[in-house]
C-alpha cells in the first residue's frame, strides 16, 4: 500500500512547494470560485434563517399553536367547545372597508378586529404612543379607539385624536400601529392595516351577510405542547368536522404557500449564483493555461528526468485543487456571514424574523459546485500538457495548444460535467426548472464556442485588410492563443443574462403599466349588498357617463374534495396547487363570463335547474386531474357542494377583468346570501379619479374600494424587489465574467509581448498598437454583443411567454444602452490589460527573446 502511494505523495508534495514557492496568476482563479462559492452558500444560508425565523417564532406569528381560518363564518357552538377542551382560544375578524374623514377623503383599509382584552395572545404590540391594546381600543365619549398604520396615517393626514368613519361607526385615533407580532399570518392586502375591537367592528354594520369576512380562531395549547401534540389536535378537529371547510394551519407551516415562494425564489437566484460561478469558468480555465504555460519549463526538466507524464499532470491537478479548495473555504465564510450581515436590513424592510443559521447543506452544496466547476473547467487545459514531448515543452511555442486531449481526461471532464449537471438537478426543488436551466447553460456554453470557432475561421478566411493594424487585429483573432474563445464566451454568456433579465423586468412593468391605458378597470367595489345593486350600478353611472360597469354575485369557497379524494391527501403540480391553499373566489352566471374562452364542454342553459355544474379554469383543472364529467366539492359557508365540471375555460387573467377560477350554474347559489363585486372601466379618453371612491364611502358605507393602479404599485414594487435581488445576482456574474476577461487577456500577454517588441523594432508607436489593440477586442465584443442579442431576447421571450404568460416587447432602448456599456468594458478592459505590453521597451526585451 505504501509503495503505490509513494508516486501520489511526492506529486503532493511538489506541488504543494511549488505553488507556494510561484503562486503567480492564481489570483483570478481564486476570485471567481469565492464569489460563485460564496453567492450560493450565502443565498442557501439566507433561507435556511429565514426558514429557521419562521419556524422559531411561528407561535408568535400565527398567534397560537394552531389557526382554523374560516370564510363567511365564525365557530359554531360545537366546533368551539371541541378547541375550548383542548386550550385558548383567541379569535379574530378580518375584512375590507373604506375609512373617510369629514373632509371627505377616504381610503381602503385591511380591518383587524380582536379581542382587547387577550390581543395579542403571543408577542407584542408596537404602537406609538405606547399603550396597551386595552387602553387604546377602549370606548370613550362612545367613540372606540382605532389603530391605524402609517400607510394610514399619511394617506388620510392623520394624526393622534383625529377621528374617522368607517361604515356607520366614527373612530378616534389613539395611537399609531407600528409592528403586529402576527402580521404575516392574517395576509399582505392591499389596503392600509387598522386595528380596532369586535365590538367595534359590529357596531360599524359592515358585517352583512354574504359580505367577504374571514375569521381566525387561534387555538393556544397547553405550555410545552410538542409538534407531535399540534398535528394530533388537528387532525383530531379535522375528523371531528371533516365538512367545516377550514383551513388549518401549524406553528410549524404559518404560510405553506409563502414558505414555497421562499424555496423557489431561493432556487431562482441559486442559479443565477451559479451562472455567476460557472461564468467565472472561463478564468479558471485561462489561470490553468496560464499555469501551464510558466510551469512548461519545471514540467519538462520533470519529464527528461523520468517522471510518466501522468505524474505531471497530478502535479498540475493538485496545485489547482489546492488553490480551488482554499478558494471555497473563503468563499464558505464569506457566504455564512451573509444571513448575519442581511437580519438587520431584512428585518427592518420586510418585517420577516430572520434568525441567523449555519445552514450545512447550503455549505455543502456551494462546495460541491465550486470543487466540480474548477473540475470541468480545469480538466482540459490540463489534460492536453500529458503527451506533448519534452522538446515542445522547452521550446518557446504554442503547439502545447494543439495536442489532442486524451481518452481517459477527455472521460475525466466528461465526468465532472456530468457531475456539476446531477448535482444542479438532484438539489433542486423545481427540477424542470434545474434541467431547464441546465440545458440552457449547456447550449449557451456550446453556441458561444462555436461562435468563436466560427469567427476564428472566417478571420483566417478573410482577405488581408489594407490598413496594417487591421491586419494585425484580424490576425490575432485567429492565432493561437487567441483571445477569442475567452472573450465571446465570457462576455457573451454575461451579457446574455443581462438582457434576458432586462427585457423581462421591462415586460413586467409594461403589463403593469396598462393601468392607465384605459384598457383594464379602473376601480374594483366588493361587498356590495344585493339589494343595493341597481342603486350602486346607478350611481356609478351618474359620476362616471360612458363608463363599462360590470358586476358578478361573489362568495368565497374551499376546494375539499377532487374525485372523492380530501384536498389534503392530494399532490398537485405547482400551476395546480394555488387553488387549494385557502379559500377562493366563487361565483355563478347562466352565461360565460367575459374575458374567458370556452375550450372544452359547453355551458348550461339559462334556465337550468339539474345538479349543480361547474365551469373550471383550464390549467387548474388539469393540475387537479379534472376533467369533464368529473366532481369537484367546494365548501361554501360551511355547507359542502359537489358539481360535476360541465365546462373548461381558457380565463385571460390579464385583462383584470371579473373572473374565477370556478363559475357555478345559478341553481345552485339561488338562496344564498352574497355581495356583488363591480368593476368600472373609464370610456375612451377619460380617467375616473378618487371623487368616485370618496361618494361611495359616503353614500354606501359597506361598500370597500380597490383602486387598481395602487393594487398594481403595489405588485409592481414587490417585482421590483425580486428584480433588485436578481440584478444584484447577476451583478455577481458581471464581475465574474470581467475577471475572467482579465485572466485571458493576462494569459495572452507573453505572444502579445513578442508581437509588440517586434513592431516596436519596425516602428510601431504606442498609439498605433493601441488602435490595433482596440479593434481586435471591438469587433470581438460586437460578435458577442450580436450574439447576446438573439440569445438574450429568445430567452426572454421563453421566460415571457411560456412561463409567466405575457407579452414579449422588446426595448431597443436598453439593448443599446447594455449593448454599448458591454463595447465600451469590452475595449477598454483589453487595453488595460495590455497596457503593461504596449509600456515595455524592446531592447530589454529582445535580449531575453
Amino acid at each position: 500500500m505504501s509503495v503505490s502511494l509513494r508516486p501520489a505523495a511526492l506529486a503532493f508534495r511538489f506541488a504543494l512547494r511549488d505553488l507556494l514557492g510561484d503562486p503567480r496568476g492564481f489570483g483570478v482563479f481564486i476570485a471567481c470560485i469565492v464569489i460563485g462559492v460564496a453567492a450560493i452558500a450565502g443565498v442557501n444560508g439566507l433561507s435556511r434563517s429565514l426558514a429557521e425565523g419562521l419556524a422559531r417564532e411561528g407561535r408568535t406569528i400565527l398567534g397560537g399553536d394552531l389557526s382554523f381560518n374560516l370564510s363567511h363564518r365564525g365557530l359554531d357552538a360545537s366546533e368551539r367547545a371541541l378547541l375550548e377542551q383542548r386550550g385558548r382560544i383567541d379569535e379574530i375578524v378580518m375584512m375590507r372597508a373604506m375609512a373617510r374623514r369629514d373632509t371627505g377623503d377616504s381610503a381602503l383599509i385591511e380591518i383587524k378586529a380582536v379581542d382587547p382584552a387577550t390581543y395579542p395572545p403571543a408577542g407584542t404590540l408596537d404602537l406609538a404612543p405606547a399603550l396597551s391594546a386595552r387602553e387604546a381600543l377602549a370606548v370613550k365619549d362612545g367613540v372606540a379607539g382605532l389603530l391605524p398604520d402609517g400607510a394610514l396615517m399619511a394617506r388620510l393626514d392623520l394624526k393622534i385624536g383625529d377621528r374617522v368613519t368607517i361604515g356607520a361607526q366614527p373612530f378616534e385615533i389613539r395611537a399609531a400601529l407600528r409592528g403586529e407580532p402576527d402580521k404575516l399570518a392574517g395576509g399582505i392586502g392591499f389596503g392600509a392595516r387598522a386595528i380596532m375591537s369586535r365590538a367595534a367592528l359590529a357596531a360599524t354594520g359592515l358585517m352583512q351577510q354574504g359580505a367577504i369576512i374571514r375569521y381566525l380562531a387561534r387555538l393556544a395549547l397547553p405550555a410545552g405542547a410538542s409538534d407531535t401534540e399540534v398535528a394530533r389536535v388537528a387532525a383530531e378537529a379535522q375528523a371531528a368536522f371533516p365538512k367545516a371547510g377550514w383551513d388549518i394551519r401549524k406553528r410549524d407551516a404559518v404560510s405553506p404557500q409563502f414558505s414555497r415562494n421562499i424555496e423557489r425564489f431561493t432556487q431562482l437566484l441559486t442559479l443565477v449564483a451559479l451562472t455567476a460561478l460557472v461564468a467565472g469558468g472561463a478564468g479558471v480555465a485561462n489561470a490553468v493555461q496560464g499555469l501551464i504555460d510558466r510551469k512548461r519549463a519545471a514540467f519538462a526538466i520533470l519529464k527528461a528526468l523520468g517522471a510518466p507524464a501522468s505524474h505531471v499532470f497530478l502535479i498540475a491537478l493538485i496545485e489547482v485543487v489546492v488553490a480551488a479548495t482554499l478558494a471555497i473555504a473563503l468563499g464558505l465564510a464569506l457566504g455564512a456571514l451573509l444571513p448575519m450581515a442581511a437580519i438587520e436590513t431584512l428585518g427592518r424592510v420586510t418585517e420577516l424574523p430572520v434568525v441567523p443559521t449555519l445552514d450545512p447543506a447550503g455549505l455543502g452544496l456551494g462546495a460541491l459546485y465550486g470543487l466540480l466547476v474548477t473540475l470541468v473547467f480545469a480538466l482540459r487545459p490540463l489534460g492536453r500538457a500529458h503527451d506533448v514531448s519534452v522538446a515542445t515543452l522547452l521550446r518557446d511555442d504554442v503547439a502545447a495548444a494543439d495536442a489532442r486531449l486524451k481518452p481517459r481526461y477527455q472521460a475525466l471532464w466528461l465526468a465532472a460535467l456530468v457531475a456539476l449537471a446531477a448535482a444542479v438537478a438532484l438539489s433542486a426543488s423545481d427540477k424542470k426548472l434545474a434541467l431547464i436551466f441546465v440545458g440552457a447553460a449547456g447550449a449557451a456554453f456550446l453556441l458561444l464556442r462555436g461562435v468563436a470557432e466560427l469567427t476564428m475561421r472566417v478571420a483566417r478566411r478573410l482577405p488581408h485588410a489594407r490598413d496594417p493594424r487591421l491586419r494585425l487585429a484580424q490576425a490575432n483573432i485567429h492565432r493561437p492563443h487567441s483571445l477569442t474563445p475567452a472573450l465571446v464566451v465570457s462576455i457573451g454568456l454575461t451579457q446574455t443574462l443581462l438582457i434576458a433579465l432586462a427585457l423581462v423586468e421591462g415586460a413586467v412593468h409594461n403589463e403593469l403599466a396598462r393601468a392607465d391605458t384605459g384598457k383594464i378597470p379602473s376601480f374594483y367595489f366588493i361587498d356590495v349588498p344585493k339589494d343595493e345593486t341597481q342603486s350602486f350600478a346607478s350611481f356609478l353611472a351618474e359620476q362616471a357617463p360612458g363608463a363599462r360597469i360590470d358586476h358578478v354575485p361573489m362568495l368565497r369557497g374551499r376546494i375539499v374534495a377532487v374525485k372523492g379524494a380530501r384536498a389534503e391527501t392530494l399532490r398537485v403540480g405547482d400551476d395546480a396547487s394555488w387553488a387549494l391553499e385557502g379559500d377562493r373566489g366563487v361565483t355563478f352566471s347562466p352565461t360565460p363570463p367575459k374575458g374567458s374562452e370556452l375550450v372544452a364542454g359547453d355551458w348550461w342553459p339559462a334556465d337550468y335547474a339539474g345538479p349543480p355544474l361547474v365551469s373550471l379554469e383550464a390549467k387548474v383543472a388539469k393540475g387537479l386531474g379534472l376533467g369533464l364529467g368529473d366532481e369537484i366539492t367546494v365548501n361554501v359557508m360551511g355547507r359542502e357542494i359537489a358539481a360535476r365540471v360541465a365546462s373548461l375555460r381558457r380565463v385571460e387573467w390579464r385583462s383584470y377583468a371579473i373572473n374565477f377560477v370556478m363559475v357555478f350554474s345559478p341553481n345552485v347559489f339561488a338562496k344564498a346570501p352574497y355581495t356583488e363585486m363591480f368593476t368600472i372601466t373609464a370610456a375612451e379618453g377619460a380617467t375616473p379619479d378618487d371623487a368616485i371612491t370618496r361618494g361611495a364611502a359616503k353614500k354606501f358605507p359597506a361598500v370597500a374600494a380597490i383602486r387598481v393602479k395602487d393594487a398594481l404599485e403595489a405588485i409592481d414594487k414587490i417585482a421590483g424587489q425580486l428584480a433588485v435581488a436578481a440584478r444584484a445576482a447577476a451583478g455577481l456574474a458581471i464581475v465574474t465574467a470581467l475577471l475572467a476577461l482579465s485572466s485571458a487577456v493576462a494569459a495572452g500577454q507573453r505572444a502579445r509581448l513578442h508581437d509588440a517588441v517586434i513592431l516596436k523594432t519596425l516602428g510601431a508607436t504606442r498609439a498605433w498598437l493601441a488602435a490595433a489593440y482596440a479593434l481586435e477586442f471591438g469587433m470581438l465584443g460586437a460578435i458577442a454583443t450580436l450574439f447576446a442579442l438573439l440569445a438574450g431576447s429568445a430567452a426572454a421571450y421563453a421566460m415571457l411567454v411560456e412561463l409567466m404568460k405575457l407579452d414579449f416587447t422588446f426595448e431597443p432602448l436598453t439593448v443599446a444602452l447594455l449593448s454599448a456599456g458591454a463595447l465600451a468594458v469590452t475595449v477598454g478592459l483589453g487595453l488595460a490589460g495590455t497596457w503593461r505590453v504596449l509600456s515595455r521597451r524592446p531592447g530589454r526585451e529582445l535580449r531575453e527573446l
